[in-house]
């Protein structure tokens, strides 16, 4: 009976053997085959596109929530830009546009200052002669040197929505230096978004003295003009690559003739002070996170040198 017993439990042991040898075998084959499957299979990386493109203007958001029935924060939705309009101030609120390389091109100057005729019919225009003897520029809000791609382009920076009483030491200097060297930027193989506008009233232009208005009343006279600059590397799915290392700038420059011999960066502070000041909700479609993060920084990078904003 003892025998018995051995020989059945060797005979168990043999096929617990055979059983673990099996499973082993068959555990080589199937790891050496996905071994040999992975070093066959040939790994696509997607490259970031960096060709420059033409992107929405207001990607960031809608600072304001302007909209198509309020009169004095009324939305205007252009190929070439973004534009709040307030009728009682005769001027836009704020521009928001897209620069890239793509935008650009060699079309000359077209200076066809007019009236925007897509404005409401009842609603009273601003015209180039508004502006004459008045003592202030004709001031882009929307350069025109950012929008030179073709005539057409280049037509739609003239319209009276997107131009405002500037001083002309404001203008031709301080802010132009501003515009270039956003497109210095460009250059160096970036993109902006920028979003540009007004604040108050009481400038003062070159006959002296502040003034609310001009026009016999028809134009206001901003205070101060601002603007909010995002840069990033060319690339896609630009909402998604701007996070905490973007570099922001924003700045809010008085509307006077003393700001002649001074700096763009001099005027610089954070899109936290500018909302306090504006009222207005800056890269609102951005996430909160990074939006708390970014909106309390003022900018301190370079104001003329100019290299890729990786």
């Amino acid at each position: 009976m003892n025998f018995l017993k051995k020989k059945h439990s060797f005979k168990n042991t043999n096929i617990y053997k055979i059983l673990i040898i099996k499973i082993l075998y068959y555990s080589f084959l199937i790891i050496s085959s996905s071994l040999f499957l992975s070093s066959c299979i040939k790994v696509i990386t997607v490259p970031q596109n960096t060709n420059p493109s033409r992107d929405n203007n207001i990607l960031l958001g809608n600072p304001s929530n302007a909209n198509t029935t309020d009169e004095d924060n009324y939305l205007m939705n252009k190929s070439q830009f973004v534009l709040a309009y307030n009728r009682s101030r005769g001027s836009a609120n704020w521009v928001s546009w897209h620069l890239s390389k793509a935008w650009k091109g060699t079309t000359e100057r077209t200076n066809n200052f007019k009236s925007d005729n897509t404005l409401p019919t009842s609603w009273e225009k601003a015209i180039s002669t508004d502006f004459v003897d008045s003592g202030f520029d004709r001031g882009h809000l929307c350069p025109s040197d950012d929008r030179d791609g073709s005539v057409e382009d280049n037509e739609a920076t003239f319209l009276m929505t997107n131009i405002v009483p500037q001083a002309p030491k404001n203008n031709q200097g301080v802010w132009v230096d501003l515009e270039e060297y956003c497109r210095k930027i460009m250059d160096a193989g970036n993109e902006l978004y920028i979003i540009a506008g007004v604040y108050g009233k009481g400038g003062s232009g070159s006959k002296g003295g502040k003034n609310n208005t001009i026009a016999d009343g028809k134009i206001a006279v901003a205070a101060s003009l601002w603007k909010v600059i995002v840069i990033l590397p060319v690339g896609t799915d630009d909402l998604n690559r701007i996070d905490e290392n973007t570099r922001i700038i924003a700045v809010n420059i008085p509307n006077k003739q003393a700001v002649e011999d001074t700096k763009w960066g001099d005027y610089r502070l954070s899109i936290k002070d500018l909302e306090d000041l504006t009222g207005y909700d800056f890269l609102s479609n951005l996430p909160k996170s990074v939006q708390k993060t970014i909106e309390g920084r003022k900018d301190d990078g370079p104001t003329i040198k100019v290299s890729m904003m990786r």
